[in-house]
């Protein structure tokens, strides 16, 4: 079916009591839980598609996530903001809404990503702040996993970093930018004293590669591998077997995305 309009929305989330972005049967989701807010907002006479930017992972959440809604209508953007912050669940909210050509198409088009992964380490942090970040109970080097984090920037080969690949997977990727800092972005009065933040922007990324680089980066910290590995594990001809070590799902956040309309 062909809509007159297309919109593009951007909204933010807490991921921690949803099993990621796309549907599933018998779980809750976040796209479910969209589409069924903007049929309540829409009514059921209007008909409506929505696209997400791309799947996230179970307990992972967004501070900016994009969504292509297309309509058969017009939308005034203060009011449906409005209406639909006030009808949808207390861990979504709508925070823009913008008009987008009738080529734009939210999967193909030209995006940045920047994720960051927040963590703390040493002493078990509060329970309260297990929806946000992943306490590592053990000491880490955090000098030696800054350095490695700078390795996975720039061009390489990313076959060990991704699972359940398909055939047509390309494993040659660019990072723009990686590295880790003390965490000044995501404050809470629960968290440790002090919470680090891995940052990693780039314009694709492989299933779980966030998650098997931040465990990677957990085990340098650890002392169980050394800067050696992390190159090596990024070369072309690699074993291509995905490493083991993936970090929790819930310290990681799709912190922004950015489109060309």
């Amino acid at each position: 079916m062909k809509y007159q309009f297309t919109y593009l929305i951007k909204i933010q989330f807490l991921g921690f009591r949803f099993h990621g972005w796309q549907k599933q049967l018998d779980v809750k989701t976040l796209h479910d839980m969209v589409d069924k807010t903007l049929s309540f907002v829409f009514g059921n006479d209007q008909k409506y598609k929505t696209l997400g930017v791309g799947r996230t992972d179970a307990k992972v959440s967004a501070t900016k996530y994009g969504l292509q809604l297309f309509v058969d209508f017009e939308i005034e953007s203060k009011e449906f903001l409005e209406v639909f912050n006030l009808n949808t669940t207390a861990d979504i909210k709508a925070l823009s809404i913008q008009k987008a050509s009738s080529s734009f198409n939210i999967i193909n088009s030209s995006k940045v990503k920047e994720y960051h992964y927040y963590f703390s380490f040493g002493e078990k942090p509060h329970p309260f702040s297990a929806p946000f970040l992943v306490g590592i109970h053990q000491e880490l080097d955090l000098e030696l996993m800054k350095k490695g984090a700078h390795l996975f920037e720039g061009e390489h080969y990313f076959h060990k970093y991704c699972t359940k690949p398909s055939e047509n997977t390309i494993f040659k990727r660019m990072i723009d930018s990686c590295e880790i800092l003390e965490n000044t972005i995501l404050q809470a009065n629960f968290f440790p004293t002090k919470s680090y933040v891995l940052k990693v922007k780039g314009k694709g990324f492989l299933r779980y590669q966030i998650r098997l680089m931040m465990g990677t980066l957990f085990e340098l910290g650890k002392g169980t591998i050394d800067l050696d590995f992390i190159e090596n594990s990024l070369k072309e001809h690699n074993d291509r077997k995905f490493l083991r070590a993936i970090a929790p799902a819930s310290g990681l956040q799709l912190y922004d995305v950015q489109f060309e309309l």
